[in-house]
């Protein structure tokens, strides 16, 4: 059985959000436990696998364009077999499985070990559907399926649980990924040390501020003092906490523990109390500026990143008006906004009153527009200082290093450019900012 699997060379296309990156590497890690090789480049693949999300219509479309793109390189004779997995069959495979005849095996976003038993039975001629013939959580058994890490060394992802019970109505998360369900403490915190040396290990889930709950009491704050006494974690980020859960034993220990920097990840989705309500939201525009107050008291320097949707159905142009208010009173040091993507399947889908697509465009627009005022004022405030900035590595076109400070998550956030005689990936340099952009910061190592 998979003898013929032995001398296959496998490449990955990952999409979506850093949660799926994570299935993506527990899909490589299955792939180097039976010895195969991993590639970088396609045209070198035998098997692709096309890892997808399936959040939105957009990304749905992204990750048929590229499951064709695959087929491609099959009809030129330089792939053998192609293998959709993740969000898309999840959610979609009944669909998805006859219309898309391009992919040889489909799989869910638990189904790592039925990769090589799947592709055997393509090579014997069968298209095969897998899809959730695992179980949901790869933890379930107290050990978590083993990764191959596709960051670089010095920064890597820790996803702590499963799916989402919060039913937002614009969301199809719960229904695809079915509903929250923590990973084992132990296992996450043997998968971290195995990890090695890490100077930011970051924390994700679709709520980590929920984590223990499904298991009957909030284990967060147990959990990040567990994982910060690792000799080999230097600093923990956090992501996705929802506001309401932000609570006094969380905050305090942002504020005291060194290793936890002080940047928190809080999707809001709006301002304004009666479209929060429509969207399932917990919480209001009065609660949420109190808790930012008081985390800014709490934690001097605190960054706080956000994200809204703009345009949900019956937003009023006053309450689009009212949430470009609220930015500015809030001052995030980051944000990020989307036009509402009407998603069948949710109960937002049936409200009466859907806003135009122009006119979400234009919303989205004005957003920005003004974000981007705060974000100058924001970084002008760095101008003369010198901060501490965690190398990436080299910006090539540039001709400067590249790094981030505690405010900036990879790929979402800006990122600080700088001159050094020397500096090397992973390491932390003292960065004296001489210039600032709307969300990019320009210095030298003294």
């Amino acid at each position: 059985m998979q003898t013929q699997m032995l001398n296959k060379t496998f490449a990955l296309i990952s999409l979506g959000c850093d949660k799926n990156r994570v299935d993506g590497e527990r899909l490589l890690g299955e792939i180097a436990s039976h010895g195969c090789p991993i590639t970088t480049d396609l045209y070198k693949a035998q098997v692709l696998i096309v890892n997808t999300c399936a959040f939105l219509t957009a990304a749905r479309e992204e990750a048929i364009l590229s499951v064709l793109e695959g087929s491609r390189l099959k009809e030129e004779g330089k792939l053998e077999k192609l293998v959709v997995t993740g969000c898309l069959p999840q959610g979609y495979e009944e669909e998805v499985f006859p219309a898309l005849t391009e992919a040889d095996v489909f799989l869910g976003t638990a189904d790592a070990k039925e990769l090589f038993p799947a592709l055997e039975r393509a090579y014997a001629g069968e298209r095969v559907s897998a899809v959730g013939s695992a179980t949901r959580l790869p933890a379930e058994q107290g050990k978590l399926l083993p990764r191959v890490l596709s960051t670089p060394d010095h920064y890597k992802y820790l996803k702590i649980s499963e799916g989402c019970s919060n039913h937002c109505t614009y969301c199809l998360i719960p229904s695809i990924r079915g509903k929250y369900l923590s990973y084992p403490t132990e296992a996450l915190l043997e998968e971290a040390k195995g990890m090695g040396e890490t100077e930011e290990l970051i924390l994700v889930a679709q709520d980590i501020t929920r984590y223990g709950e499904d298991r009957g009491e909030n284990q967060l704050v147990p959990l990040l003092k567990a994982l910060a006494a690792l000799e080999n974690i230097r600093h923990i980020r956090l992501l996705y906490c929802y506001p309401e859960k932000i609570g006094e034993e969380l905050i305090a220990l942002i504020r005291d523990e060194p290793k936890i920097l002080k940047y928190l990840d809080i999707p809001l989705q709006h301002s304004e109390d009666r479209v929060l309500k429509l969207m399932g939201r917990r919480g209001t525009r009065a609660e949420y500026l109190n808790l930012f107050a008081r985390l800014r008291k709490e934690i001097p320097g605190i960054a706080l990143r956000t994200t809204f949707i703009s345009g949900f159905p019956t937003e009023t142009e006053e309450e689009h008006r009212a949430l470009l208010a609220f930015l500015k009173e809030a001052k995030f040091m980051n944000c990020g906004c989307f036009a509402y993507s009407r998603e069948p399947n949710t109960p937002a889908y049936k409200l009466k009153g859907q806003v135009h697509h122009a006119t979400k465009q234009r919303r989205v627009k004005e957003f920005y527009a003004a974000q981007k005022e705060i974000a100058r004022a924001n970084m002008q405030a760095f101008v003369g200082k010198t901060l501490n900035v965690l190398c990436d590595g080299i910006d090539m076109e540039r001709s400067c290093f590249v790094g981030r400070a505690y405010f900036q998550a990879p790929d979402i956030d800006g990122v600080v450019y700088f001159t050094a005689s020397e500096a090397k990936e992973g390491q932390i340099c003292s960065v004296r900012i001489d210039h600032a952009e709307e969300y990019d910061l320009f210095g030298h190592v003294e």
